[in-house]
């Protein structure tokens, strides 16, 4: 009867899987409404539904492919239970061999890492060094990468920017894991000795609020103190004794399609378009198509294909709204690699977004 059927949304409070999962096994067979709704195209799934619904969310959880579900799913109502017992133990053994080699690998990086000096828990060495640069520069380069620094706990050496002196040029960067920006500030008056240390986050934030004018700024560092002089204002801390990931070798990318989009219309266009809403992922996504032609658009459905790409829609719109210009290109090399989002004039300001896997 229609008073006992389950509404999509229903069924996924009661079962324990995500609307977007039970669309997802509908489309691949696995789940079968028992009634779609002509007009609307909107689920509904009968009372015998549920269990397998359960059953189902416990084998996704336990990640068993989906062939082996679909034979799980198919014999689990008969009276023979021999599949079932098998497909379960065959996916367990799967689970703890996979388990044991990946013991052995981190046992093996561990002592490797025993054998040398582990750059990521050493004290940055840096020698002092005073430079000045632009205020403006600064501000904006610190704009185009504070959206990416870091805020979880167990990685202190993400929990900041780094200032990365090279010749005549102050490179900020920051990341997350999930994106990285990099930007770049013209510096005068030091001797070109290179230099990098880790400004964590709230001494970030001290420095830009003093960068409001059309002054020259003063960066020194002395030790492990950092200091900022601007007009008549300064401010000093430490910087972080943490040493900050090789950014050099994450932003290596092959060439890939290019797309110079309008940013302020894109940005319309991801915040108002369509989104895709994963079932496991806290996030929003946006599914871009890039095109050969040089054309970038927000995709409604999530069908593969060469040049398309699922992001995370708010990551994008901060990456697109950190740096304050008229036109952007984006740049995918795969939906597996990296998006680029780079400033069609400035080769080093750019930032990173990592994709996310749709469901297959």
């Amino acid at each position: 009867m229609e008073s006992e059927m389950r509404s999509i949304g229903e069924m996924a409070r009661d079962s324990g899987l995500g609307v977007s999962a039970l669309r997802f096994y509908d489309r691949a067979g696995v789940l079968v409404p028992v009634r779609v709704d002509p007009a609307s195209g909107y689920r509904w799934y009968g009372p015998g539904q549920l269990d397998e619904a359960r059953v189902l969310a416990l084998l996704r959880r336990a990640g068993m492919p989906l062939a082996d579900v679909r034979l799980v799913l198919a014999a689990w109502s008969g009276a023979d239970t021999g599949l079932v017992r098998k497909l379960l133990q065959a996916h367990l053994g799967r689970l703890e061999a996979g388990l044991s080699d990946a013991r052995t690998g981190f046992s093996t990086l561990r002592a490797l890492l025993d054998q040398r000096e582990n750059p990521m828990t050493t004290p940055l060495r840096t020698a002092p060094l005073h430079l000045s640069v632009p205020a403006p520069a600064l501000a904006a380069a610190l704009d185009a990468v504070r959206f990416a620094v870091g805020t979880d706990p167990e990685l202190p050496m993400l929990g900041g920017v780094l200032f990365d002196v090279e010749g005549d040029a102050l490179n900020t960067v920051a990341t997350d894991r999930y994106r990285m920006a990099v930007a770049r500030a013209a510096t005068t008056g030091h001797d070109g000795t290179g230099a990098r240390f880790l400004v964590p986050t709230p001494l970030t934030d001290a420095m830009r609020a003093l960068l409001d004018g059309e002054q020259t700024a003063r960066l020194a560092l002395d030790g492990d103190r950092v200091t900022l002089e601007a007009g008549d204002r300064q401010v000093a801390g430490r910087h972080l004794d943490h040493e900050f990931p090789d950014y050099r070798r994450l932003v290596q990318l092959p060439r890939g399609r290019r797309a110079l989009v309008d940013a302020p219309a894109f940005r319309e266009a991801l915040a108002t378009g369509p989104v895709h809403e994963q079932d496991g992922s806290p996030a929003v996504l946006s599914v871009l198509d890039i095109t050969d032609d040089g054309t970038a658009t927000v995709c409604k459905d999530t069908e593969p294909g060469q040049g398309r790409i699922a992001v995370n829609r708010d990551f994008l719109l901060q990456a697109l709204t950190a740096v304050p210009h008229t036109h952007l290109v984006l740049e995918s090399t795969s939906p597996t690699a990296p998006l680029a989002i780079r400033h069609p004039d400035d080769e080093h300001t750019f930032s990173l977004l990592m994709p996310v896997r749709l469901e297959d």
